[in-house]
């Protein structure tokens, strides 16, 4: 390995930004077991939409290879659940909290083992949440809020949406957090979703920032709301992450089938 190059393994501090992408978000799932296989464990998460949901669980404890049954189990009905009287949105975000009671139920994010954080946009001043304590199903419920699809979720006496309209990557708030490097997992580009915010540029920077390294799995043309051929979307996160940590042997082998 490169001895001008931090070492993943042993940096204090070493944070996951999880970015959004719907149905795309299996990928990180790859993502996270390659971490594992190599030895590399992230002290902080943050999570954006889609790699919220991946972060809180990963956050709480799960094995990689469990989160990776969970993926290819997934249904919106997981997440959502239709609406029969009208408001901003068709599903609101039940089926995640009976999602959540059936795994052990809800938890106050600052008990969790693994310091996380949760990214949603505040309906009223357009700007960037960062949602790291109180209820966990709270947090992940506004940050996979996608308007239009899901109804706001009110936290705090807030009204949030989905958080990529601000930072579909959340390298900005794993450092907020403590990171002192950033692994960053990027699924799908930035919205630019709001009029008076346009931040593309911005993340951009900090994508290229020597305390970041970027993953980008390969998933052009793939919906990010059709749960479709998830097992490729795992194995697109494995072979982007192979490609990044290259340097690093496997430590752990990944369990037989």
């Amino acid at each position: 390995m490169n001895d001008t190059v931090v070492d993943l393994r042993t940096v204090e501090g070493l944070g996951l930004a999880l970015g959004g992408g719907g149905v795309l978000g299996a990928a990180h799932v790859g993502v996270l077991q390659v971490l594992h296989e190599r030895g590399i464990h992230p002290t902080i998460v943050a999570g954006t939409s889609a790699g919220a949901l991946v972060g809180a669980a990963y956050a709480a404890g799960m094995d990689p290879y469990e989160l990776e049954v969970m993926a290819l189990r997934a249904n919106w009905g997981m997440v959502g659940e239709l609406r029969s009287r009208p408001g901003p949105g068709i599903l609101d975000t039940s089926g995640l909290r009976n999602t959540v009671e059936s795994l052990g139920g809800d938890r106050l994010i600052e008990s969790l083992p693994i310091r996380f954080g949760a990214l949603a946009t505040d309906v009223r001043s357009g700007t960037s949440t960062l949602l790291d304590h109180g209820s966990l199903i709270d947090a992940m419920s506004a940050s996979i809020a996608i308007p239009g699809i899901f109804r706001p979720k009110k936290v705090g006496g807030r009204l949030l949406v989905d958080g990529g309209l601000v930072a579909n990557l959340p390298i900005e708030a794993a450092l907020t957090l403590g990171a002192h490097h950033v692994i960053a997992v990027r699924l799908v580009p930035e919205w630019d979703g709001l009029p008076k915010v346009r931040n593309s540029t911005m993340i951009h920077m900090l994508e290229i920032r020597p305390d970041v390294t970027l993953i980008q799995p390969k998933l052009g043309g793939r919906s990010k709301f059709i749960p479709r051929r998830v097992h490729l979307l795992i194995a697109a996160g494995r072979h982007a992450a192979e490609r990044v940590l290259h340097d690093y042997p496997v430590v752990r082998e990944r369990p037989a089938a």
